[in-house]
């Protein structure tokens, strides 16, 4: 193999190690964003919560590591200091029979209490505990100063060390106090670090709560504003970055407002001056008399008024309503008799409850076109209303000839009219739709067209609540 084959195989298993740790970093990443909370208010919560929780497991952990246990070890090395020391008088010094001198000297000096017991075996090893600090700790300790064999007890008595040491004639069994030998009050500190944690946390997820309070309330205001609904009582509270952005907000909302004020005053000044003119031409055509020449001219005017209020009213669109709760099925049922009495088959399905806040004016304007445009070419039609929890959706079916898929949204567009689509309203404007579909957006929905189970087109309406 040449240098350059090598280098080559180097580089191509360089950047196969570089791919999958890409990979592999991109697969976590996609994990993490699908474990993270979606909320604002947990996020904020979590970046106040883990570095709480490493915090305090950092400062647990080095003082168990580093104090707890020093501490003990020194406690361990006094109490086998002790006992070594008991060891040596006992060897070293004359005693009487029963050792009753060095017993007193212990237990009033030293705070332990010590007997012999018969030169024998030493107990088995009992079961340490999951922690076992101060087994260990006495275990090293003996070892290094007593230097003979021993037992220890730390778990039978929970107030009371039991250690037995091997001598030459007998076996010293000593009782310790179990504080004597151990950092006993460290599960205070902890208790105490825990506690405060708590309290803190807690100050923290109140505080944290009127910090994204205004947040939610803006928001809740602006999905409010963009269904076409009023934002009553707001004001701009909390944070001065939120107050900016509340304040923004209402700045927004003044200028649509205003903006939407000059354009329907505009468009009132302009169908006041074209209706002048057409009530006039109306006028002097009644003067000049009848015959076919002024009979085309009358169907001519007439459908210049039509399309008139047609373009003015979808380009005045639905501003000025408020938006009111509305029983839907009673509002489709009344939309169903309108067709039957043109002489049309119509049937009404609602599910759910039935109240709903909408501009009704507006609204209703929005399912009868799409009846309207329904009934002008079938014979059946199906009204179906359902709501949930979060949207409201009405489907309207028919038997008609339907529009070709490639087509279903062109027909949303004005003044679009197609030889045999169903996008041209009684005046033939071709407006219809569009205003349908300029409705529904102005409440937060839409309108889809597709295939109905009945043959021909289906409507689906779906605003939210």
């Amino acid at each position: 193999m040449t240098a350059i084959e090598f280098a080559r195989n180097t580089l191509r298993a360089a950047g196969g190690a570089t791919r999958s740790v890409r990979d592999g970093w991109r697969r976590s990443s996609h994990w993490l964003t699908g474990v993270m909370p979606k909320g604002l208010y947990a996020r904020a919560l979590l970046i106040i919560i883990v570095p709480m929780v490493i915090l305090q497991s950092v400062i647990a952990f080095v003082f168990m590591e580093r104090h707890w246990n020093l501490v003990t070890q020194r406690l361990s090395a006094g109490v086998v200091a002790d006992i070594a020391a008991l060891i040596d008088i006992e060897r070293g010094y004359p005693q009487d029979a029963d050792r009753a001198q060095l017993r007193r000297i212990a237990q009033e000096r030293l705070g332990l209490v010590v007997d012999f017991l018969p030169l024998t075996d030493m107990p088995p090893p009992g079961p340490k505990p999951f922690f076992s600090l101060l087994d260990s700790a006495l275990s090293d300790e003996i070892r290094k100063q007593v230097r003979r064999p021993f037992w220890i007890d730390t778990v039978g008595r929970s107030s009371l060390v039991e250690i037995r040491v091997r001598l030459d004639n007998s076996v010293m069994r000593i009782y310790a106090p179990r504080n004597a030998a151990y950092a006993s009050n460290s599960q205070i500190f902890m208790l105490w670090m825990v506690g405060t944690s708590l309290v803190l946390l807690f100050v923290a997820i109140l505080f944290l709560r009127n910090q994204i309070r205004p947040i939610l309330r803006l928001a809740d205001a602006a999905e409010s504003f963009g269904k076409g609904r009023e934002v009553p009582n707001f004001r701009p509270r909390g944070a001065r970055e939120v107050r900016r952005a509340a304040q923004a907000f209402l700045e927004m909302k003044q200028r649509i407002e205003r903006t939407l004020e000059q354009r329907t005053a505009m468009l009132a000044g302009v169908s006041h001056d074209l209706r002048t003119i057409l009530t006039r031409f109306k006028l002097e055509l009644e003067l000049i008399g009848d015959g076919p020449e002024i009979a085309a001219m009358k169907t001519d005017v007439d459908e210049m008024s039509r399309m008139l209020e047609a373009y003015l009213s979808f380009a005045r669109g639905d501003t000025g309503e408020s938006a009111a709760p509305v029983d839907m099925a009673e509002f489709l049922n009344q939309l169903a008799l309108d067709a039957e009495r043109h002489g049309h088959k119509a049937s009404v399905v609602f599910h759910g409850v039935p109240v709903v806040t909408v501009r009704p004016d507006a609204f209703k304007r929005c399912l009868s076109n799409l009846v309207s445009n329904a009934a002008r070419f079938a014979k059946a039609i199906s009204i179906t209303g359902h709501r949930d929890h979060r949207y409201l959706t009405v489907t309207i079916d028919d038997d008609g000839p339907g529009i070709p898929s490639d087509m279903r949204e062109e027909v949303f567009k004005p003044f679009l009219r197609l030889d045999d689509a169903r996008n041209q309203d009684e005046g033939g404007t071709g407006l219809g739709l569009a205003i349908a579909r300029d409705i529904a957006r102005s409440h937060g929905g839409d309108i889809a067209l597709g295939d109905s189970p009945l043959g021909g087109l289906r409507a689906t309406v779906r605003i939210p609540v």
